[in-house]
C-alpha cells in the first residue's frame, strides 16, 4: 500500500514505489531512487533544511553576542532542538535518539535534552490501518479477526497498536504500520545522511564519522520497521528466558502477522512506574524493579541478547508476580568478547587501576589503538576517583555518565553502537527504577552480577581478571574475596554447587599459582611447627637420664617450653580464612565440600602440591637440624673446659 498526496507526480509516485520495495537499508539504492527524481526530494528538503537553518541562525547569534554563556540560555536552545528533531518526523526523532547516546558527538547539555525526545507522535486513520493489515496478510478483517477495536489504544512513531480478539478466543494485541513510513524514512535518511556528510566535510570540530553513524541508524530502523524481525527476537528473547519464572513475554501470532501487522498476545498488567497499582496487586515495586535489573544484565552480560528500550510503557507488573517485556523493535547483540571486555573494564575500576583501564577502552572500541592515552589517564582518576570513594555499589551512575560524557567530548573517543544502546537501556532503567526507589544505584544493584559472573565464568580472561582483582601483586587479599563472594551472594541466581566448582577451578589453574603457592608456604610452616613443638613436648616427658643424652640445643629448647601443652590444632590460615568464606554464603553445607573430595584427589595439580609440601617439610627439617639442634650444641661445647 503506497500512500502519496493527490498532487503527486508520476516521478514521485515512482519514487515511492521503489522506496517501499526497499527491505534492508541500502544507501546507493535509496541515492539512486531520489539523485534521479528532485521533486519530492527538493520539496523535502524545504520542510526540513528551512527550519534548521533558521535555528541554526538563531544559535550563530546568541553565540556572537555571546548569549550561549548563559546557561538558561544555552538550555533554552538546547531544548529547542529537540523539540525542532520531534516536529521533523520518524527519522529525525530516530535521529535524535540515537545521538542522545554519542556523547562523543553531542556536547553534553545537547545530550540531556536529546535524551528525553519521546517516540510518539498522534495515531493515523483506522481505515488505512485496516486496509494495511487486510493487504498484507491477504484476507479481510473478519475472516483474520473475531473483533479488532478501530480506534488504537496508542501510536508511536513507526506504528499503533490495536485490541482485539482471535476466532480461537485469544486477545491480542495488533500493531500496524504508518502507511507510507518506508518511503518516508528513505527520504529522510537520504536527507539526513547528507547533512551528515557536509558536516564531516565542513565543520572540523566533528571528529566521528557522522555518515557511518547516520548508516547504522538506518540499518536499524529497517530492522525495526521489519515486524517479521521484531517477532523473531520476541521468540528468540522468550526461549532465553524461558527457564525464567519471573519474566513474560508475548506469544507471537505468525498467521496474522506479516512485514508491517505485528499480532502478539494481549497482556493485562500495569506499569512497573506506577507504584500504588503495584502494590494493589500485592507485589512489592522494589522486587518488581529488581526482576527487572537482574533480567537486563542476564540480557547483556550473559546472552549479549538485548532489549534497548526498556521504557515504563515496554515493561509490565503482572497479577502473577511476572515482569513482562513488550516491543522488542530494539534489540542489540553484544558479542562476548565485549561482554569480557565490559567485566573487565569493572575489575580495573574497582581496582582502581585507571591505566589499564584506558587500554580497556581501546579493546572495547572507544579508542584508536594510536591515540596518546597519557592525557586521558589522569581524566579517569578525576572523573572516578571521587565517586569510588564511596564504592563501586553507591556510585552515582548518572553523574559519573555524565562526567564520563565530558571526557569523551574532549578527548578522541568514538562511541561503538553496542556501547550506545547499553548506556541507553541502563539510564532508561535507572530512571524507573529512581522512580520507586530515589536510592537506587544501578551499579549496585549490577555489581553482585558482576561479582557472580568473575566467580563463575570459565572463560580464560575473566580468570585471569579474577586473579588481578584478588591478587595484589603476590599477597592473595582475602579481604577483596570476601567481599566478591558477599556480592555474588547477594544475587537472586546465585549457582552455590557451580561457585564452589570454579573456585576449585581457579585454585588448580595457572591463574591460581600464587594462591596454591600460599597454601603450601602456610601448610608447611603449620606442620613444621607443629611436628616441632610435639618432639619438644615428648622429649620433656622422657626419663631425666634419658633427658641428659638429649643434645644440649634441644635440652634447652625443651626447657623454655611454657606450660607443658601444645596447640595441636592445625590452623592453615588460607583454609580458614576460606572455610569462614564459604560459611557465610546461603545454603552452603559442609557435605558440598565432602562430595568434591573426589574430585579434589584427582587434581594432578594436588599431587603437585603434595611434592611441594613434602620437599618444604625436608628443608625446614633440615634447617632445625641444622639451626636448633647441632648449630646451638656447638658453642655450648666449645664453652666447656678442656
Amino acid at each position: 500500500m503506497v500512500t502519496t498526496s493527490p498532487e503527486a507526480t508520476a516521478g514521485e509516485i515512482s519514487d515511492f514505489i521503489e522506496a517501499a520495495g526497499l527491505l534492508e537499508y541500502d544507501p546507493a539504492a535509496i541515492t539512486r531512487i531520489y539523485a534521479g527524481h528532485p521533486g519530492r526530494l527538493i520539496k523535502r528538503f524545504w520542510q526540513t533544511l528551512v527550519p534548521i537553518g533558521l535555528y541554526l541562525l538563531g544559535v550563530g547569534f546568541d553565540w556572537l553576542i555571546q548569549r550561549l554563556r548563559d546557561p538558561e540560555v544555552a538550555r533554552d536552545r538546547a531544548r529547542e532542538a529537540a523539540d525542532l528533531v520531534a516536529s521533523l518526523g520518524p527519522a529525525f526523532i530516530k535521529a535524535g535518539q540515537a545521538l542522545s547516546t554519542r556523547p562523543d558527538i553531542v556536547p553534553p547539555l545537547l545530550l540531556e535534552e536529546l535524551a528525553q525526545l519521546q517516540d510518539q507522535l498522534p495515531g493515523f486513520d483506522s481505515a488505512l490501518a485496516m486496509a494495511c493489515i487486510e493487504e498484507d496478510l491477504g484476507a479481510s478483517i473478519s475472516e483474520i479477526y473475531a473483533q479488532l477495536d478501530p480506534e488504537p489504544i496508542s501510536a508511536a512513531s513507526l506504528g499503533q497498536v490495536h485490541r482485539g480478539v482471535l476466532h480461537s478466543g485469544e486477545a491480542v494485541a495488533v500493531k500496524v504500520q504508518r502507511p507510507g513510513l518506508r518511503e518516508q524514512i528513505t527520504l529522510d535518511l537520504y536527507i539526513v545522511r547528507n547533512i551528515a556528510a557536509w558536516l564531516n566535510r565542513n565543520v572540523g570540530l566533528i571528529r566521528s564519522d557522522l555518515v557511518a553513524l547516520i548508516d547504522e541508524l538506518g540499518k536499524r530502523v529497517f530492522e525495526e520497521m521489519d515486524y517479521f524481525n521484531e517477532a523473531s527476537n520476541a521468540e528468540k528473547f522468550a526461549q532465553l528466558h524461558a527457564h525464567n519464572t519471573r519474566i513474560a513475554v508475548p506469544r507471537i501470532y505468525r498467521e496474522a502477522t506479516s512485514r508491517r501487522v505485528l499480532t502478539m498476545e494481549w497482556i493485562d498488567g500495569v506499569k512497573l512506574t506506577n507504584l500504588e497499582a503495584v502494590r494493589q496487586l500485592g507485589f512489592d515495586p522494589d522486587d518488581m524493579v529488581q526482576v527487572g535489573v537482574d533480567c537486563s544484565l542476564q540480557q547483556l552480560l550473559e546472552h549479549g541478547f538485548f532489549h534497548a528500550d526498556p521504557h515504563p510503557g515496554n515493561l509490565l507488573a503482572l497479577a502473577d508476580g511476572r515482569l513482562a517485556y513488550l516491543d522488542f523493535g530494539m534489540m542489540s547483540e553484544v558479542s562476548r568478547e565485549s561482554r569480557t571486555g565490559l567485566i573487565q573494564a569493572v575489575v580495573h575500576l574497582v581496582n582502581r587501576n585507571f591505566s589499564k583501564l584506558s587500554k580497556d577502552f581501546v579493546s572495547l572500541g572507544f579508542l584508536a589503538e594510536d591515540v596518546n592515552l597519557e592525557p586521558i589517564v589522569p581524566a579517569f582518576e578525576t572523573v572516578f576517583g571521587q565517586a569510588l570513594e564511596q564504592g563501586v555499589s553507591r556510585m552515582d551512575f548518572k553523574a559519573v555518565t555524565d562526567d564520563l560524557s565530558g571526557v569523551m567530548y574532549r578527548f578522541p573517543f568514538r562511541v561503538p553502537p553496542y556501547y550506545a544502546l547499553i548506556i541507553r537501556s541502563l539510564v532508561t532503567l535507572e530512571g524507573i527504577a529512581l522512580s520507586v526507589d530515589p536510592d537506587f544505584k544501578i551499579l549496585g544493584a549490577a555489581y553482585p552480577y558482576f561479582a557472580r559472573r568473575l566467580m563463575e565464568d570459565p572463560d580464560p580472561s575473566l580468570r585471569q581478571s579474577l586473579k588481578e582483582m584478588l591478587f595484589d601483586g603476590e599477597v592473595f587479599r582475602w579481604q577483596r574475596l570476601d567481599n566478591l563472594v558477599a556480592s555474588a551472594a547477594q544475587g537472586s541466581q546465585l549457582d552455590l554447587e557451580g561457585l564452589l566448582d570454579q573456585v576449585i577451578s581457579f585454585l588448580f589453574s595457572d591463574n591460581g599459582g600464587l594462591l596454591r603457592t600460599q597454601l603450601v608456604d602456610a601448610a608447611v610452616e603449620n606442620l613444621d611447627g607443629l611436628a616441632w613443638q610435639t618432639t619438644l613436648n615428648l622429649s620433656r616427658r622422657l626419663p631425666m637420664r634419658l633427658q641428659a643424652l638429649q643434645p644440649p640445643g634441644l635440652r634447652r629448647q625443651v626447657q623454655e617450653l611454657k606450660g607443658g601443652e601444645i596447640d595441636l590444632l592445625l590452623d592453615l590460615e588460607p583454609i580458614r580464612q576460606l572455610l569462614r568464606i564459604l560459611q557465610t554464603l546461603p545454603g552452603f553445607e559442609p557435605q558440598m565440600l565432602i562430595s568434591r573430595l573426589p574430585r579434589l584427589l584427582a587434581e594432578p595439580g594436588l599431587r603437585r602440591m603434595g611434592r611441594d609440601l613434602a620437599r618444604g617439610l625436608a628443608e625446614r627439617s633440615l634447617v632445625r637440624l641444622l639451626r636448633d639442634v647441632l648449630v646451638a650444641t656447638a658453642p655450648e661445647r666449645a664453652m666447656q673446659p678442656a
